[in-house]
């Protein structure tokens, strides 16, 4: 039951943070109706090659789930897959890296979203794909070796990618990097990004001391703790809420928000690059809500919004920041590229 609420919880989330996406770019999403069920089945029979992929892709993925995992510690499985699900699921909500499950849907709705382009291409046979398979698996024996899984990992991912180059070439490869390297946000890599979260932290704490001064609260910072004087209440920005879940969702917003709507390289990398300021806004106000709240009901009034109140309605204000200012500013990035369109065949 635990198990449920805690996947109801993230798929609500993360159709809020979806849905904004889609909502950006309404161009790229007003087509014709159409009937999904027979356009995905003509598209099925166009696809060439495929029982030869998916025949070799049975085999890869029972590689990892037979011998994927060499630890055997706390989670004493073999399978890749088992290991994988474990790093999602324990500790609850708590665990930032549960929104990882969620990742491989949302590849492979993209890649449906993607499917007339990719049909559009020579499609044939590519031999040297069996290099970068070979590559793949040296990858796997040597995470194996080590008892790392990240590495397993990637070979995973690697290999996966290296089976479509060779039943499908490398058009296939080039127009399918995106949406296929977004699975790198479902790799664990929580305690591997510590550097990053502990400084996001200590600057979120910062930025909430310095603006509860300038509105006349007395507080004291300690690291990344805030007391009251008085003592009436007390916070600590701990891991589990030092951003690093936001930031996950906001780039990987942000990510698709860049590669659904723009063509060219700069507004890409300048969406994505916003994600970590946006984190950052975001968990400063999160954080200067709990703190007015506690100023003016103690610590039961602050626990209330740390802990999300009615419906989690208010955890979800470190997205808020994020998902507003991508809407904002890509849609003043759209209109100067409509512009530049315009004006470009104007002049010819």
């Amino acid at each position: 039951m635990l198990f449920a609420q805690n996947m109801f919880e993230q798929i609500r989330r993360f159709g809020y943070l979806m849905a904004a996406t889609w909502q950006m770019n309404p161009r790229e999403i007003k087509t014709d109706p159409i009937d999904w069920r027979t356009d995905t089945l003509a598209c099925w029979r166009r696809l060439p090659n495929k029982f030869f992929f998916f025949i070799l892709l049975t085999a890869w993925v029972a590689l990892f789930q037979f011998w994927g995992n060499s630890i055997l510690g706390y989670v004493h499985t073999s399978s890749l897959f088992t290991w994988l699900y474990d790093s999602y699921t324990v500790g609850g909500e708590l665990n930032d890296a549960s929104h990882g499950k969620l990742i491989p849907f949302l590849v492979i709705g993209l890649f449906w979203w993607k499917r007339k382009e990719l049909l559009a291409l020579p499609l044939q046979l590519w031999w040297p794909g069996l290099l970068l398979l070979a590559s793949a698996m040296a990858l796997h024996v040597f995470g194996y070796l080590i008892q790392q899984p990240i590495p397993s990992i990637l070979a995973l991912l690697g290999g996966i990618y290296a089976l479509m180059g060779l039943a499908w070439g490398p058009a296939w490869l080039r127009h399918s990097s995106y949406p296929f390297f977004l699975f790198i946000f479902s790799i664990p890599l929580m305690s591997q990004l510590n550097f990053i979260l502990f400084p996001l932290r200590l600057l979120v704490t910062w930025l909430v001391e310095m603006a509860a001064h300038l509105i006349g609260i007395n507080i004291i910072r300690h690291g990344t703790q805030l007391l009251d004087p008085s003592g009436h209440y007390q916070y600590e920005v701990a891991a589990a809420c030092g951003g690093m879940r936001s930031l996950i969702a906001l780039f990987l917003l942000s990510t698709v928000y860049a590669f659904g709507a723009f063509r060219s390289t700069g507004p890409r990398i300048f969406l994505m690059a916003l994600a970590l300021p946006f984190a950052v806004l975001g968990n400063f106000a999160r954080l200067l809500c709990i703190l007015l709240a506690a100023e003016m009901g103690g610590q039961d009034w602050g626990n209330y919004i740390h802990e999300g109140g009615p419906g989690g309605i208010f955890s979800l204000i470190p997205y808020l920041p994020g998902i507003l200012g991508l809407l904002w500013i890509g849609r003043r990035l759209e209109c100067r590229a409509d512009k530049k369109e315009i004006a470009g065949k104007e002049s010819a």
